[in-house]
C-alpha cells in the first residue's frame, strides 16, 4: 500500500473533503436548533467527524475481492493451498487495517483536529472501550463483506449487490445519520439487525452516551453479532464451494 503514494495522499484529501461536507450539513441543519434526536450541535459535530474517522479503519474491500477472485478463477488456486481461506482474508483485510490506522486514520483525524477541533473520549477507560468496539466494527463489518462476496458463488456476477449493501450498511449502522434520528419504528427494526454495531454503538460510547453497564452490553452485543455473522457465514461457506463455477483462469 506504500507503494502507492499519491493514492495514499489523495485519499485522505477525499476523506477530508467527505466529512467536511456532512459537517457542513449538520452545521446547517442544526442553525437556532438546540437538541435534535438526544444530541446538541457540538456532539453531532463530533459523531461526524468520528464515524467517519474510524470508517477509514474498519472499511474494506473483502465483498469485491472475493467477487473478483471468483470471478476470474483464483478461487481455485485458494482452495488448494493449506490455510482457511475464510481466516487468511480477514487477516489481510485486518493488515489493511492496521496500515490505515497508522498511516490514514490517525494523520487524518490530527488534519481534522486543526480545521476543526472536536473532543476526545472522556477518559482513558472511554477511550479503551471505544478502541475495542472499533475492533467489533472491523470484524462484524468483514464479516457481511465476506457473506456478500460469498454470493458470487451463486449469482456470478455481484456488482449491483455490492454497491445496494455498501448503501445498507452506510445507512442503517448510523454512519449517513444517527440512529437515534429514525422514527422508532425504524429504530425497533434496527435493533434487531447487526448494523448498529458497527458505527453507532461505537459512537455513541466514544460521546460517553453509553457507558458502564451500558457499554459493555453494547460491547456484548458486538460479541454476538460476530459469533452469529461467523457460523452464517461458516454455513454459507462449505454450501458455496460446493456450487463453484470456474468462469477464467
Amino acid at each position: 500500500m506504500l507503494a502507492y503514494r499519491a493514492t495514499y495522499l489523495t485519499g485522505i484529501f477525499n476523506y477530508t473533503i467527505q466529512i467536511g461536507a456532512y459537517f457542513f450539513l449538520w452545521q446547517a441543519v442544526y442553525e437556532n436548533q438546540g437538541r435534535l434526536g438526544g444530541m446538541a450541535q457540538e456532539e453531532m459535530l463530533t459523531y461526524v467527524i468520528i464515524a467517519w474517522v474510524a470508517r477509514s479503519f474498519y472499511f474494506n474491500t473483502l465483498d469485491r475481492t472475493l467477487s473478483d477472485e471468483i470471478r476470474e478463477g483464483q478461487i481455485a488456486t485458494e482452495l488448494i493451498r493449506p490455510y482457511s481461506y475464510q481466516w487468511a482474508k480477514m487477516a489481510r483485510s485486518l493488515g489493511e487495517g492496521l496500515f490505515r490506522l497508522l498511516f490514514f486514520t490517525i494523520p487524518g483525524a490530527v488534519f481534522i483536529y486543526f480545521l476543526h477541533p472536536f473532543g476526545g473520549p472522556a477518559g482513558w477507560t472511554v477511550g479503551v472501550l471505544f478502541a475495542i468496539s472499533l475492533m467489533g466494527s472491523f470484524l462484524i463489518n468483514s464479516q457481511i463483506n465476506l457473506l456478500v462476496g460469498y454470493l458470487a458463488f451463486f449469482t456470478l456476477s455481484t456488482s449491483g449487490i455490492l454497491r445496494a449493501k455498501r448503501v445498507v450498511v452506510d445507512l442503517l449502522s448510523g454512519l449517513l445519520m444517527p440512529i437515534s434520528f429514525y422514527p422508532l419504528w425504524a429504530r425497533e427494526i434496527i435493533e434487531y439487525l447487526p448494523f448498529q454495531a458497527i458505527t453507532y454503538l461505537p459512537n455513541m460510547i466514544y460521546l460517553g452516551k453509553l457507558e458502564g453497564l451500558k457499554a459493555i452490553k453494547a460491547l456484548a452485543l458486538q460479541g454476538f453479532w460476530f459469533v452469529v455473522l461467523l457460523m452464517m457465514s461458516y454455513f454459507i461457506w462449505r454450501l458455496a464451494v460446493r456450487k463453484l463455477t470456474i468462469q477464467g483462469g
